[in-house]
């Protein structure tokens, strides 16, 4: 049983800084979990207290049944995968992976056995003779996860692995490590700050800022259901929009005014509290479309278009209406131009409104 569970956890540093605050996790027998944030948010080191290389103030870590506070990194039954590779220049791939089994005292036909079949599973066989300095990054990253998976650990630790690779072969490498987990169907805690890896990779994402927990949900949860204005802004790319405006009511029906246009409110939404008051909306650039002459009059607005992006299959648009900046994803058929003033459909249904000083969802 490699269950996870991160209690009450905190990390004060010598300094007084304190960089993990009351983090609250289990990450379940054969999960992949994701640690997602931006630099500084305490990720990394909520990682290294799994992996006992950082100790923790406060709180307590378990692994199965057993409180890992005071064991050692190599009694933890873990492997940890770096971002720098961390491998040995002067071995080669086999005795790079063979190192820790060789220190096990395992006898060498077992680890021969072990390292052959980390090797087919990452196809890696054709590599085994050569130095690390002979191999591409991407080889470099499969070697490194052969060295994890030859200890045939309890749990997986991942810090920011695919950091290094350019961006082809880290969409590569997302995929192989997803694929690997699915084999080997053993817990993975992955940190990383590149949202898309999270949205891409696990099974939950736990999502930290300044050292705090913000959600923990699926990723398509926290795509659609987000907590708060921190996740909203932080999780989908590109960007969520985020609005300021006023919460208005005319006729019985409530409308959010952005100051140069306003769109109606569904009338689902239990913001009658807000009326009069300021509010955020946010909307995701998928959610904007072109003119649409059968959409409602009341969820179409115009907004000058300052630059283009053409993706091929679609196009990433930035406008601007008086008050506010938008990001919005188009049909490369409605061939949008630069200057031009664009008419555009916001799907008020999917939109999603916040206290601009809780930051909370409403």
């Amino acid at each position: 049983m490699a269950r996870v569970v991160v209690e009450n956890v905190n990390k004060i540093f010598d300094n007084g800084f304190q960089a993990v605050k009351d983090v609250n996790f289990v990450a379940e027998d054969k999960e992949f979990i994701i640690l997602v944030g931006p630099s500084g948010c305490g990720k990394t080191t909520t990682l290294r207290m799994i992996a006992g290389l950082e100790t923790i103030t406060s709180g307590s870590i378990s692994i199965g049944d057993r409180v890992i506070n005071d064991v050692a990194p190599k009694d933890r039954d873990i492997a940890m995968v770096f971002q720098n590779y961390a491998l040995y220049p002067h071995m080669s791939v086999y005795q790079n992976m063979a190192f820790a089994l060789k220190l096990r005292g395992m006898p060498r036909s077992e680890i021969a056995g072990h390292v052959g079949e980390a090797a087919e599973l990452l196809g890696i066989e054709s590599l085994l003779d050569r130095k690390p300095r002979a191999l591409s990054g991407g080889q470099r990253q499969r070697v490194a996860l052969g060295r994890a998976i030859v200890r045939h650990p309890k749990v997986f630790l991942f810090d920011e692995p695919l950091s290094n690779l350019d961006a082809k072969l880290r969409v590569q490498m997302r995929g192989e490590i997803t694929k690997l987990h699915r084999k080997l169907a053993s817990t993975m805690i992955y940190v990383t700050h590149d949202q898309v890896e999270a949205m891409t990779m696990g099974d939950r994402i736990v999502v930290m800022d300044q050292g705090l927990i913000q959600q923990i949900d699926t990723p398509l949860n926290i795509y659609n259901e987000p907590v708060n204005l921190f996740v909203a802004g932080f999780i989908g790319s590109p960007a969520i929009n985020l609005l300021n405006g006023t919460l208005n009511e005319e006729d019985g029906n409530l409308w959010f005014d952005e100051g140069s246009f306003r769109c109606a409110v569904p009338a689902d939404r239990k913001l009658g509290g807000y009326i009069g008051k300021p509010l955020v909306m946010g909307i995701r650039p998928e959610d904007i479309s072109g003119y649409d002459d059968k959409a409602p009059q009341s969820q179409k607005i115009e907004a000058l278009c300052e630059v283009v992006e053409p993706m091929g299959n679609e196009f990433i648009v930035y406008l601007r209406t008086k008050g506010s900046k938008l990001t919005a994803r188009l049909d490369p058929r409605q061939t949008p131009r630069v200057e031009q003033i664009l008419e555009l459909t916001l799907d008020m249904a999917r939109a999603h409104f916040f206290d601009p000083d809780s930051g909370a969802r409403l």
